[in-house]
């Protein structure tokens, strides 16, 4: 009997089977999905591997000992600062599988059997990406090409807020926690993005010269932000008080999404609980489009109708390195055109205020 799925049994298992003989090689599995479409895939993978090496999974041979490996290859690339996010599990699949068989074909394979129902995006993320900058860190030039997973880039979004809603959601978040509303303002007025808010030293801020230093981006990239003259005063009154080596206490995770969450519910007039409940889904409001991201995307265009930015020069701020993606957002400013951060719309916060008010 040729290969084929056996669709999902309540109580016994949510994944389609892949069960039947192929070439003489019999094969009973789970495909390790729910979803047809990518159980078939994977039930063709199992035909290929076995038209290949006559069994499945295919035979793992040893590794010359001199040999580079994944193993080996990951490891020196983490021990020269690269990022250890995603590394651990592709260490767990690929092993000391040597690098010449680190293809197309292997990179593909892994993304769909890590990831069955993984968006392209986040397989290209948590796969493709730290994959291949492992590979070329010890391959350089000799690293073979890789093609990316169509729709890598995920949907591009261009959402903003108009300026009554911004100050609405930093109005009550305010009243959650003055802290969150003031990091939320380094969001709107800067551009900068959820982590490099997180990350942001103490230290390194000045309120005196209305500037804080960004050591790291996510382009790696270290840069100087312009703070604006009615978010200098109170964090000066923050900086006063603070303990701790970053600027703000939070971490990120379910807890610092949900605060988010309680202020748009509430500058929608709508209850929120306090701490997220097992379950619990949100109802539906005007927000609801409203992330963390949507602050970096207002600020680009604030600075766009309101500063009066050009669409160029965004990539010398630091805040974009391709000025693809800079062009992508039609909101590009130029470092020489930091000053029109000033002009944008302001909850009436008392102007001139400094660190020393």
């Amino acid at each position: 009997m040729p290969l084929s799925l056996r669709p999902p049994r309540a109580g016994k298992t949510p994944n389609y089977e892949i069960r039947g003989t192929h070439l003489g090689f019999r094969v009973e599995t789970s495909s390790g999905t729910p979803k047809r479409s990518v159980a078939l895939k994977q039930l063709k993978r199992i035909e290929e591997c076995i038209e290949d090496h006559g069994q499945w999974p295919a035979p793992k041979s040893e590794p010359d000992p001199g040999e580079p490996t994944f193993l080996s290859a990951a490891i020196a690339y983490m021990r020269d600062g690269g990022s250890r996010r995603y590394v651990a599990p592709l260490i767990r699949h690929f092993g000391a599988r040597p690098l010449p068989e680190m293809t197309q074909k292997a990179l593909d394979e892994a993304a769909i059997e890590m990831l069955p129902t993984g968006a392209p995006d986040y397989r290209n993320r948590a796969v493709y990406t730290p994959v291949i900058a492992i590979l070329r860190h010890v391959l350089k030039d000799n690293c073979p090409p890789f093609r990316r997973p169509k729709g890598a880039k995920g949907r591009t979004k261009k959402d903003f807020m108009w300026p009554a809603d911004a100050f609405a959601i930093l109005t009550e978040a305010d009243k959650i926690d003055p802290e969150f509303g003031l990091y939320l303002r380094l969001l709107l007025y800067t551009g900068i993005r959820k982590s490099e808010g997180l990350q942001a030293l103490a230290a390194d801020t000045k309120p005196e010269e209305r500037a804080a230093w960004l050591r790291t981006s996510k382009n790696e990239d270290p840069r100087m932000l312009k703070l604006r003259e009615d978010i200098v005063g109170p964090l000066a009154k923050h900086l006063e008080s603070h303990t701790g080596d970053r600027l703000f206490k939070f971490n990120d995770g379910g807890h610092f999404k949900h605060m988010l969450m309680r202020a748009k519910l509430a500058a929608c007039g709508l209850p929120c609980p306090k701490r997220r409940p097992t379950g619990w889904k949100a109802p539906e409001h005007k927000y609801a489009f409203v992330g963390f991201h949507t602050f970096r995307h207002t600020w680009a265009t604030w600075m766009r109708r309101y500063g009066g930015a050009d669409v160029q020069g965004l990539t010398e701020t630091g805040n974009w390195r391709d000025p693809r993606s800079a062009a992508r957002y039609s909101h590009v400013v130029a470092r020489e055109e930091w000053d029109r951060v000033d002009n944008l719309p302001s909850m009436g916060i008392k102007r001139g205020m400094t660190g020393n008010d």
